[in-house]
């Protein structure tokens, strides 16, 4: 005998089988992807970039002496300050003293021998006059005689210019030699600080002989320096001469120093793509020093506006830089190159107009041609 719990679950499962699962609705069609929009904007490009920065002295020699001689006394030292025409340093040099001797008694001899030969010329022409006026009584005087003290007063004249010529000369030679025992005293081209000192007295000095002879001194001018900044070559047009361009070093952490631009290579260096340009840098408190780093807040300008997107905008492959433009819901890529950054855009070349839209987010997961529902653009 069934038990009715056993009944009831057999009459449950025969109405099960008697009917079937209704099939599962079908899956609505997916839209077009949501892509959320930038737009290209145009706007004049007036940036700093922080640039690396050297300053270098305004003037920079290294003092070599005119003559070789030993050094007697040097007045200055490393840090010394100088003024131009200051006596620096004194040589000596003995065999200049034996030259200027020789050469005083090659003048005195020379004028000597002039003056002996004006006198021989004297004789001889009023020789010639007296013949001369005795020639006026026939007979008195030989045609020949008058002909040959005639000759005579013609000789010594030729023999006159030519000691002048060798009194000149010894003169010359004397004050060639007075010039060289001028050059015993060093003296600063200009009003400088010693930088660099390399000799002691009694060593033999001498003038430079080439690219890696060691001066006595090494002067520069501190009171106005050059800063000199490498600027990239993209950088580097429409340079502002006589602008004011601010700059940082570490001895001031803190402090902003100022420079105008006075220089301009107008050549890029092929080694490192940038052009030199110089900043005169007043430093009369001296608190500068020539070679030191400096960081420079450099201006770009350009003469005409360019194109920014957001800076996220732009996507890259192994291949190509681009941006995806939407154009009637489609995307397309446009290949582009990109320049200066101002804060979260990027300046950016390429077939691109002010007001197109682009995706916001570059990717190139969103293949050209794909159509996609855009969201409302947002004005950078």
């Amino acid at each position: 005998m069934r038990t009715p719990i056993a009944l009831t679950m057999l009459v449950l499962m025969s109405a099960c089988g008697g009917r079937t699962a209704p099939p599962p609705e079908p899956a609505a069609p997916a839209g077009p992807p949501s892509v959320e929009a930038a737009q290209v904007i145009e706007r004049p490009v007036n940036v700093t970039l922080s640039m690396p920065g050297q300053l270098d002295p305004f003037e920079n020699v290294a003092v070599y002496p005119k003559v070789t001689g030993f050094l007697k006394t040097i007045a200055v030292d490393r840090g010394s300050r100088v003024r131009e025409g200051e006596t620096i340093a004194t040589l000596e040099a003995p065999e200049l003293t034996a030259q200027r001797a020789e050469a005083e008694s090659k003048m005195q001899a020379a004028n000597a021998q002039l003056a002996a030969t004006r006198a021989k010329a004297d004789a001889d022409a009023s020789t010639y006059d007296r013949l001369k006026g005795a020639s006026a009584t026939p007979g008195a005087v030989a045609g020949n005689d008058l002909l040959v003290a005639q000759k005579t007063v013609d000789a010594d004249r030729s023999q006159i210019a030519a000691a002048e010529q060798t009194a000149e000369a010894a003169r010359q030679a004397l004050r060639s030699v007075s010039d060289m025992e001028a050059y015993l005293k060093v003296v600063a081209p200009f009003d400088a600080i010693v930088t660099e000192r390399n000799v002691h007295p009694g060593a033999l000095v001498g003038p430079g002989g080439g690219a890696n002879a060691t001066p006595m001194l090494r002067l520069v001018k501190s009171d106005r320096l050059r800063l000199v900044v490498p600027v990239p070559e993209a950088y580097a047009g429409d340079v502002a001469r006589g602008a004011s361009v601010t700059f940082t070093v570490p001895a001031y952490p803190g402090q902003k120093f100022s420079g105008t631009i006075a220089r301009v290579a107008d050549a890029i260096d092929v080694k490192t793509r940038t052009m030199a340009i110089e900043l005169d840098v007043v430093n009369r408190d001296g608190r500068l020093a020539s070679g030191t780093f400096c960081q420079v807040e450099w201006p770009v300008r350009r003469t005409a506006p360019s194109l920014f997107v957001p800076s996220a905008s732009v996507a890259s492959t192994t291949d190509r830089t681009f941006v995806i433009r939407i154009k009637d819901n489609k995307t397309e890529w446009i290949d582009v190159k990109t320049g200066l950054t101002s804060g979260s855009l990027v300046e950016v070349f390429g077939a691109l107009r002010q007001g197109d839209v682009i995706a916001a987010r570059g990717t190139d997961e969103i293949k050209p041609g794909t159509q996609v529902r855009v969201k409302e653009p947002r004005t950078t």
